[in-house]
């Protein structure tokens, strides 16, 4: 299974695309796009690209775990959850999030 995933331009967040053409911050809300889904992950890639709102966009692959995505890299892992570093001169660290509109449709 694949998700695609990506970077809001304005935020810089960790983004999934989900089962409404979203772009939304939940791993757990992406779109799982089986082998026969290949023409409409790469028509939701070129759509996306034509925005200019959300970069660096990948696939991803992913194991459904019971209705749990889980990235089979731990890269991806990381960023779903934001940094791995916990505090900085005892400031909390949060992942980064989407710019105010919320989403971004495509």
């Amino acid at each position: 299974m694949d998700i695609l995933v990506g970077n809001e331009l304005t935020s810089g967040a960790a983004v999934y695309l989900d089962n409404h053409g979203n772009w939304v911050e939940s791993l757990q809300a992406a779109r799982l796009f089986g082998k026969d889904d290949a023409v409409a992950r790469d028509a939701a890639i070129a759509a996306t690209k034509s925005t200019g709102r959300i970069v660096g966009v990948e696939i991803e692959d992913v194991d459904d775990l019971g209705g749990h995505v889980v990235p089979k890299r731990l890269r991806e892992r990381i960023r779903s959850v934001g940094p791995t570093t916990t505090a900085w001169n005892g400031e909390a660290f949060d992942r980064q999030h989407l710019d105010e509109d919320g989403h971004v449709s495509i």
